[in-house]
């Protein structure tokens, strides 16, 4: 069986209703196109972009800060109550292939840095772009489509 390529989704635990949207549009067109959708697995951005992708059908990684499987939002499918909690960050950028990063704030700060220290492409949904290494696109459709570009040439590499 083929790996499949992993997308990690973040930013703010509590986004404005357009940010929530994107993050569920994300999710969605990630899922339509095979792509397993990983996150911090609670609420705002995270529960959105599971939302989308649970909504037709596709996979979803939910990396919790505690150890409570019951906090995940009702869009996680594999649930993995990792009891690290801010630190869990980092293995949810690091589980992506590539990041797709929405507004947020300290805690999707992180993961961005992160993520770039990790040698991962970041992509900015009209966000980070102050952030040297983010690319930074305005729709959701380019988030998905450079995201699963960029994961494609990483798993023909691998």
């Amino acid at each position: 069986m083929a790996r499949k390529i992993q997308i990690s989704v973040v930013g703010d635990g509590q986004p404005a209703l357009e940010v929530a949207r994107q993050a569920e549009e994300i999710g969605r067109l990630l899922a339509q196109r095979g792509a397993v959708v990983v996150c911090g697995g609670l609420g705002g951005v995270m529960d959105a972009a599971a939302r989308g992708a649970a909504s037709v059908g596709g996979l979803t990684v939910g990396i919790l800060p505690s150890y409570d499987a019951a906090t995940a939002n009702a869009g996680i499918a594999v649930v993995i109550p990792s009891g690290m909690g801010e630190a869990r960050n980092v293995l949810v950028v690091a589980s992506g292939d590539a990041v797709i990063a929405l507004p947020g704030s300290y805690g999707t700060q992180s993961e961005v840095a992160l993520a770039l220290k990790l040698g991962k492409k970041v992509i900015g949904v009209g966000a980070w772009g102050d952030v040297q290494g983010v690319n930074v696109v305005q729709t959701p459709a380019e988030a998905v489509e450079l995201a699963l570009n960029v994961a494609v040439r990483k798993l023909d590499v691998d």
